[in-house]
């Protein structure tokens, strides 16, 4: 499977390896940074089963992880993927995205999100993107609504996080007839 580099303006997507994510060492350890998640990324070596989890997957080619680079900071900022793949149904997921605290807010997510979406219809041509998020993460909820996004229902304590917490999971989804209008409306200045 050849991974493409997803890049714009302002920043560069490209495959996560063992090779590259010491880059995002000092980010991980940002407080709170991933605290929806069941994901722990807490320490040098969590971080590396992380990736290696993230690689793993995409040796299977079920997962596509990603460092992102903010062209415009000049700096590594965090990580995403496509995961949970199904290439004969034409499904996949976004997410296990984190970005430093300091590029929340700056649409550096929202150009993210645009370049992995149009991967994902124009040039995979699949039929659905789906987004899993915590029911309490409302800053990632608004974010993925004004994406476009639709909820499609809520998971009941499907997932249990690091405290043992069973956590609800938000089911949102973008289809792929619905892409060129949220690509022209909400994605127009891209």
């Amino acid at each position: 499977m050849i991974v493409p580099t997803l890049e714009n303006n302002r920043v560069k997507l490209s495959l996560l390896d063992l090779s590259n994510y010491e880059h995002l060492l000092s980010i991980a350890q940002q407080k709170d940074l991933i605290y929806y998640s069941p994901s722990d990324i807490s320490t040098p070596d969590k971080l590396r089963n992380y990736v290696q989890v993230a690689v793993d997957g995409y040796y299977h080619k079920t997962i596509i992880p990603f460092i992102v680079y903010d062209k415009e900071k000049q700096a590594y900022a965090g990580s995403t993927r496509f995961g949970l793949i199904n290439w004969k149904n034409k499904i996949l997921h976004i997410g296990w995205t984190w970005i430093a605290h300091e590029f929340q807010g700056t649409k550096l997510n929202a150009n993210m999100k645009f370049l992995m979406l149009q991967y994902a219809f124009e040039t995979l041509e699949f039929e659905k993107v789906e987004f899993r998020i915590d029911e309490r993460n409302q800053k990632s909820r608004r974010a993925v609504e004004k994406l476009g996004a639709t909820l499609e229902g809520i998971l009941r304590k499907d997932t249990v996080m690091k405290d043992g917490f069973r956590r609800s999971t938000c089911c949102y989804g973008i289809l792929k007839e619905e892409w060129p209008t949220i690509k022209s409306t909400i994605f127009k200045n891209f």
